[in-house]
């Protein structure tokens, strides 16, 4: 049966604010004021923000909603060169409505995906009030404008494992069960999660039903391969963050102690997921006699990934085509506004045609059931769930403009830009 573009309920687990200069006004114990992450402009005339000494994640490719492809830039962006829907949430819920979009589920820009820029200043007490200073932000301010359009998504100390656990048990009270996570801690100077030393952060997890969202680019490396690699080689390879994350999630012990704990794959795209599954479950059959790794109750790791791990896509056929091998009730779909890789404002008639063939129990999972299930998230609390449909969306925001209208073209700088990013001087597509 056909989908129709416009029946369909869109919640995207993966969307993006590019945050407003004024986030930390009014928000900072008075001792911290002077100190709080700010916005300069450069000689050039790029903006960019700083927290002690320390540059932000700023990139053009994570403000790239509705521009040719041809104006997308990759060095520091100005807020006067993006859609307004990126900074101002009036706008991004009219940017959302006119691209059939209910909900999304926001993830930081400037600190890092991780919130790791905030958590690398000198003093660790200043750095947890600028991360909950932040996370009231998000929760009071922009989710709170409009507690039917978004899902709630932290920030942690992680530089404490305590300190974290005690900030997912506040945010958890102030209805966030979604934090993010790195892809890889002990690239940012942590213990790796095979270490024993998250379990406090995990108990908090498993205990209020918060998801740990480790989005590709958040340990502030890139899969860059050669120093002269042109910039599409790290492109095509962005996904390769993702299978490392997989990798040690699949082999870990943390499951059997923490039963209820669950970890989301975050713009990774699924369709490499089944060969890797595949490829794991040789090892474990192969190589056990010396690894001496052992599975409790017969199960194996791609229990462990259908179980305990969430994923997600833009648009992804190849892993619709391997869909029988997910667990359906764990994939979710993804914007990813307002970087380089949405497909904005287009989602809902290329998720009609790549879901077209899905049982409809199954498409209401991807597109909505299962974000709304993860993440404690109910939009239909606020809205009728027929008013929640893309087409009636659309019909809210008529005189939005999906062409974004300002901005440079790309050009040379760009290039070198991304490629100096490359050779480790910075983190691929700024994340």
């Amino acid at each position: 049966m056909a989908i129709h573009p416009e029946d369909l309920i869109l919640i995207s687990v993966d969307d993006h604010i590019c945050e407003p200069a004024n986030l930390f006004e009014g928000r900072l114990p008075k001792k911290y004021q002077a100190e709080a992450p700010f916005v300069s402009e450069d000689e050039n005339g790029r903006q960019q923000w700083w927290y002690q000494g320390k540059p932000g994640r700023n990139l053009g490719l994570n403000a790239a909603a509705g521009k040719p492809r041809e104006y997308y830039n990759t060095d520091a962006h100005r807020y006067d060169e993006m859609r307004r829907g990126c900074w101002d949430v009036d706008e991004r819920v009219r940017d959302m409505s006119a691209g059939g979009i209910l909900a999304g589920l926001n993830f930081p820009n400037f600190t890092g995906f991780a919130g790791q820029v905030l958590n690398q200043g000198p003093d660790p007490d200043m750095n947890v009030a600028m991360i909950q200073a932040y996370n009231d932000w998000h929760i009071d301010g922009w989710c709170g404008a409009h507690p039917d359009r978004f899902i709630p998504c932290g920030i942690l100390p992680l530089f404490d494992a305590r300190r974290a656990a005690e900030e997912i048990r506040r945010l958890a009270k102030k209805g966030c069960h979604a934090v993010t996570f790195s892809e890889n801690p002990e690239a940012l100077d942590m213990p790796s999660i095979h270490s024993g030393k998250w379990d406090e952060l995990f108990s908090a997890c498993s205990d209020e039903g918060t998801v740990l969202c480790c989005h590709i680019g958040s340990s502030s490396k890139s899969s860059a391969t050669s120093k002269d690699a042109p910039p599409s080689v790290p492109m095509t390879l962005s996904s390769a963050m993702a299978i490392f994350t997989l990798g040690d999630l699949i082999w870990n012990d943390i499951w059997w102690r923490f039963p209820d704990l669950k970890f989301s794959l975050t713009e990774g795209d699924v369709g490499w997921i089944p060969y890797f599954l595949w490829r794991a479950e040789h090892v474990q059959r192969r190589h056990s006699g010396w690894t001496g790794h052992t599975f409790p109750d017969g199960t194996g790791p791609t229990d462990v990934f259908l179980k305990h791990v969430l994923c997600c896509f833009i648009s992804d056929p190849i892993g619709i085509e391997l869909i029988d091998h997910f667990n359906v009730d764990n994939l979710c779909w993804e914007s990813d506004f307002p970087h380089s890789d949405t497909n904005w404002p287009h989602g809902p008639e290329e998720l009609a045609k790549l879901l077209g063939e899905l049982p409809a129990a199954t498409v209401a999972k991807i597109t909505h059931e299962n974000a709304i299930k993860h993440f404690q998230f109910d939009p239909f609390k606020h809205r009728a769930k027929e008013k929640c449909r893309a087409g009636v969306l659309r019909a809210e925001a008529p005189d939005v403009d999906v062409v974004t209208r300002v901005g440079r073209m790309a050009d040379q700088r760009d290039v070198e830009h991304f490629k100096m990013l490359a050779r480790g001087a910075g983190t691929v597509s700024g994340k």
